[in-house]
């Protein structure tokens, strides 16, 4: 037997004749075990995907149909013989079929052997020629089909390409000018798929044909975009010009700072570069934001809102590199949530405001700004969990988790966000989230001295990261590291002073180059400052030590180190309450040291109050990079202080 979803869902036995599958009901929880592609899928799912309001008996309906459709699947199985194919697993159900019985399993299989296997373009031509319409196209008004429909398209779309590339690069292709034609005009803003129609052109002897699709495809671009057409576009006009036969074109490579590719095409670009790192994590925010730009420019908000939210980028820190940038795409995924209105779609509300709260860095913001964000992520969140989506449910969790920083104290709530991160991604194969959940338990797990758990996060996420090719993952455990390094020059037995800042310096090098400065600026210094504060040591002073976003916090120990009492005392006076970030229990502590070397007992009355929810916790350890002890000390001196008298 075999089953059917790319157009309408069908079954069929192995001599050819139909399965009576019974009635759309039937249909879409078939349908919906098959997404889930072998994974058990609960009752109380199977409830929510098939009703909005669920009747009072819902339960009994979806264990009625799902005993028809064992009735219909295997008609021939005797009484009292488990079911082979629909099976029950714990709380729910799973489909048990091989996966080249299934088109849609197939169909993924093939195309992605034929990513690394060109051999494979043969099978990749069949499987695509058997799509007969939309992805589960008589499953209506159902988010999960919705979604799946909507990836499944884009897949198949890549496939077209893929098919064509590989035929091109083979010198083969020339029958393909209809059937790219057609492709380029129902997909406009593909922009590799017009270089491969000029290629099939001109594969078919029609040089000139080619280069005027060429020459529709810049005035497209520039036109309703405002882009210009990228390297490979350029490229392939200057061959044809030249009469020269054109090479192949690179599927994604990146070409530094000139690619300019249609707006989905290059925020999925651009998704893939963050990861990288240094250059790649630069360019990767600029044409994140060029893209969006672009597809508002189109008109179309669907577009806008699918480039806004498809930058699913794990993120662990709470400054952002480029304030302004983050500024820009919080306002425009505002501006398409305010346009869409109350019928925007669920899943897509859900990704805008997540990237609202994954965007609006607590590091950077107004309490109005603050409170605007985080009940953004609580939005996302509560909407991500009624569609039972795991990869929209893992970001908007990064929302949350990035707007956890409300008060000092709070390592033990985002361990748990972590742990559920960590869970999704792992049992939904998102081994990018993956990397986030262990680096926010490793965080968490710094943050409450367990430093054991927290070498076994870093040692996980270094696994991960060595997988998935996200080489800032090693630059973030080094500074883990160095943190270890620090506490252990106070025990005996452990490193000195000295090794340990040279730790920190390792891993300063490391992170310059990083492409990360909302994380770089400033902590070299302020880990120095740590590294002293658990040996009673002065702050340092040299002048050449660039302390960022710290400088307000740190100076008036610096000064107080230079025997500037008075100085001292007046920035003092004068800093403000630290922001809600990673740091804000070090930048806590180190007012209360400041206050308590000057006396100040009003200061340190305000410091032991922020410091008292997080008094099991170790001061700057929440970023996993470094310490200044533990927060149980400083509180005490501060109270000590604030009773003197």
């Amino acid at each position: 037997m075999r089953i059917d979803v790319l157009g309408a869902v069908r079954a069929v036995h192995d001599d050819g004749s139909p399965v009576g599958l019974g009635g759309p009901r039937h249909r879409e929880v078939l349908a919906r075990l098959v997404a889930a592609e072998g994974r058990m899928v609960p009752t109380g799912t199977l409830v929510d995907d098939l009703w909005t309001d669920p009747p009072p008996r819902a339960v009994g309906a979806v264990r009625t149909f799902v005993a028809a459709l064992r009735r219909a699947l295997e008609p021939g199985r005797p009484p009292r013989v488990p079911p082979g194919v629909l099976v029950t697993e714990g709380p729910g159900y799973a489909l048990r079929l091989p996966r080249e019985d299934v088109d849609v399993h197939r169909f993924q299989d093939t195309l992605a052997r034929a990513r690394r296997d060109p051999g494979a373009v043969t099978d990749l031509g069949t499987v695509l020629g058997a799509w007969r319409g939309p992805a589960y196209a008589d499953v209506t008004g159902s988010a999960w089909a919705e979604r799946e429909r909507a990836r499944l398209e884009e897949l198949r779309l890549e496939g077209v390409e893929l098919r064509a590339r590989i035929l091109l690069d083979s010198g083969e292709g020339a029958g393909l000018v209809s059937e790219l034609g057609a492709h380029v005009a129902e997909h406009p803003w593909r922009e590799p798929a017009w270089g491969l129609l000029a290629r099939a052109l001109h594969r078919a002897g029609r040089q000139a044909d080619a280069l005027a699709t060429l020459r529709r495809a810049r005035a497209m671009l520039v036109d309703q975009l405002g882009l210009d057409p990228g390297a490979d576009l350029r490229r392939l006009e200057t061959d044809l010009l030249n009469d020269a036969v054109p090479g192949s074109v690179p599927t994604a490579s990146w070409s530094g700072s000139g690619v300019r590719l249609g707006p989905r095409t290059t925020v999925d670009l651009a998704r893939t570069l963050a990861l990288a790192g240094g250059d790649a994590l630069v360019h990767s925010r600029r044409d994140r934001l060029a893209a969006i730009e672009a597809a508002e420019r189109t008109g179309d908000l669907f577009l806008t809102a699918r480039v806004i939210g498809a930058y699913d980028v794990p993120a662990v820190w709470s400054r952002a590199d480029d304030p302004e940038q983050s500024r820009a795409v919080v306002a425009a995924a505002q501006r398409t949530l305010t346009a869409l209105g109350p019928g925007c779609p669920a899943d897509l509300a859900a990704r805008l405001l997540a990237t609202v709260a994954v965007e609006s860095r607590s590091a950077d913001l107004s309490d109005t700004e603050l409170e605007h964000a985080r009940q953004a992520a609580r939005q996302a969140e509560a909407l991500a969990r009624d569609l039972a989506d795991p990869a929209l449910l893992a970001f908007a969790l990064n929302g949350v988790f990035l707007q956890s920083f409300a008060r000092p104290g709070g390592a033990a709530q985002r361990d748990g966000i972590g742990a559920e991160i960590l869970d999704l991604a792992t049992r939904h194969e998102l081994p990018n989230f993956a990397v986030l959940g262990r680096l926010v338990r490793l965080q968490s797990a710094s943050a409450l001295g367990d430093l054991d758990a927290a070498s076994v996060h870093a040692e996980a996420a270094e696994r991960l990261a060595a997988r998935t090719e996200a080489p800032l993952v090693s630059v973030l455990t080094r500074w883990f590291r160095a943190r270890v390094a620090a506490t252990g020059s106070t025990e005996p037995g452990g490193p000195s002073a000295a090794t340990a800042a040279a730790h920190y310096r390792a891993a300063e090098d490391a992170l310059r180059s990083a492409g990360m400065p909302g994380l770089h600026r400033g902590l070299f210094p302020l880990a120095l400052l740590g590294l002293r504060l658990l040996h009673d040591r002065p702050a340092p002073t040299d002048p050449r030590l660039d302390w960022g976003p710290y400088r307000p916090w740190a100076r008036p120990l610096v000064l107080l180190a230079q025997g500037r009492d008075e100085q001292a005392r007046a920035a003092l006076d004068t800093v403000p309450e630290p922001p809600r970030d990673h740091m804000q229990e070090a930048l806590w502590c180190l007012i209360a040291r400041a206050a308590v070397h000057l006396g100040e007992r009003g200061v340190a009355a305000r410091a032991a109050a922020a410091l008292r929810d997080a008094r099991a916790e170790h001061a700057g350890a929440a970023s996993g990079m470094l310490t200044l002890g533990p927060v149980a000390r400083y509180l005490a001196e501060a109270e000590a202080c604030a009773e003197a008298g």
